[in-house]
């Protein structure tokens, strides 16, 4: 649609900010309503956005339009993140909330699966027979039909013991803002950690943004010429099943050793080395789709593997204390905040070395990961138990 990979990698990656930010204004929906009521009104509101990005598409200027849109979708999706954070910690006492924890994260990438295959999948197929636009227009339609069908089911079947009377103020609310950041920082080791949790994917944070772009980008200009149908099909089929695959991996791998500094170096490794795949489709320029598919195999089972390191690393050495879940949004945002940034320079670097280069540049950007994870001191199971207290 005649945008770049720098403006493409560098809006998409702005408009995140908002989950990083999330943290100075989740004490504030303690103050109104329930978890749950601002569970199903973002996804009704955001369901309702998504209608208006894809009637933008028609619009001469539509990537001024849609960015500014997608940002208040943003805006409307961190707030869910923290609501629904707020649900599952009240409505699950500690046994069930150990239970189904691995099956909220395997949802939450499921969904980004679905989003970046099936639906890309059906945009691919749509394009041929009536447009880009047109075809574009439809998925964010079928977004936001999901979207509000999900707010409307929640409103009625979504649980809420939660009493409506909330008794806090404004002035409380800034004073539980401050005593939050205050003893964030005050944590043992928390520099030594922020590193950690912003260094983890900075590889990844570069790379992400611009494999879609290097996949669909022509030949001639050194990408692989792939169909919108085909990348939808690599990653809802190849992708989705090589993550679940990594994720029930990693979890019995850690669950029998422990989050220990070997573990954690090999979570790491399993985590950013498979980007050398994508060095490998940029150099040799296959056009076998099993072999394209076999490196997204390969960096999508390294993703679902080696990312249990970085959230058993923020539940275990972020989230301990009295603000255990505004802790963990904290650390959870700087971590956004440390896979935003580079993404928002990727496309640049892209578009300035060419897709080779770049990711050969991307293996080079694997290293202070494991710099700051030979480095990190690992909170030991007393001393977590003591933070509790």
């Amino acid at each position: 649609m005649g945008v770049s990979d720098t403006q493409i990698a560098f809006w998409t990656s702005l408009i995140m900010l908002p989950w990083t930010l999330k943290p100075l204004w989740g004490p504030f929906l303690e103050m109104y309503k329930t978890k749950k009521f601002f569970v199903y009104m973002t996804q009704v509101f955001t369901g309702v956005l998504f209608g208006l990005v894809g009637l933008t598409l028609q619009l001469d200027h539509f990537f001024s339009f849609s960015i500014a849109v997608l940002t208040i979708i943003a805006i409307s999706g961190a707030t869910h993140d923290t609501a629904a954070d707020g649900v599952y910690l009240n409505e699950l006492n500690a046994k069930l909330q150990a239970k189904y924890v691995g099956w909220q994260g395997a949802f939450y990438n499921i969904a980004k699966v679905f989003s970046g295959g099936a639906l890309v999948y059906l945009a691919g197929q749509l394009e041929g027979e009536i447009g880009i636009r047109n075809a574009w227009m439809i998925v964010m339609f079928v977004y936001g039909a999901i979207m509000l069908i999900l707010g409307l089911y929640n409103m009625r079947v979504l649980p809420s013991s939660q009493s409506v009377v909330q008794t806090s103020s404004l002035k409380e609310g800034f004073h539980t803002l401050k005593d939050v950041i205050i003893t964030f920082f005050q944590k043992k080791n928390i520099w030594y950690s922020l590193c950690f949790i912003v260094l983890y994917r900075f590889a990844e944070g570069q790379a992400i943004k611009i494999i879609p772009l290097f996949f669909k980008a022509s030949r001639a200009d050194g990408g692989l010429g792939l169909s919108t149908s085909e990348i939808g099909l690599l990653y809802g089929v190849f992708g989705s099943i090589a993550f679940v695959l990594g994720s029930i991996v990693a979890g019995y791998y850690v669950a029998k050793r422990g989050l220990t500094r070997k573990t954690l170096l090999i979570l790491c490794a399993v985590f950013n080395l498979p980007f050398a795949a994508y060095a490998f489709l940029a150099i040799a320029m296959p056009t076998n789709l099993y072999t394209i598919g076999a490196a997204v195999v390969t960096e999508y089972f390294g993703y679902g593997f080696g990312f249990v390191g970085l959230i058993l690393f923020m539940m275990q050495n972020i989230a301990p204390g009295p603000y255990k879940m505004a802790h963990y949004a904290f650390g959870s945002g700087l971590m956004n905040l440390g896979f935003m940034i580079p993404s928002m320079i990727s496309g640049l670097l892209s578009d300035y070395l060419g897709y080779k280069e770049f990711f050969i540049w991307v293996l080079i950007a694997t290293i202070p990961a494991f710099v700051v994870t030979w480095l990190v001191p690992l909170q030991k199971p007393e001393e977590e138990i003591l933070a509790t207290e």
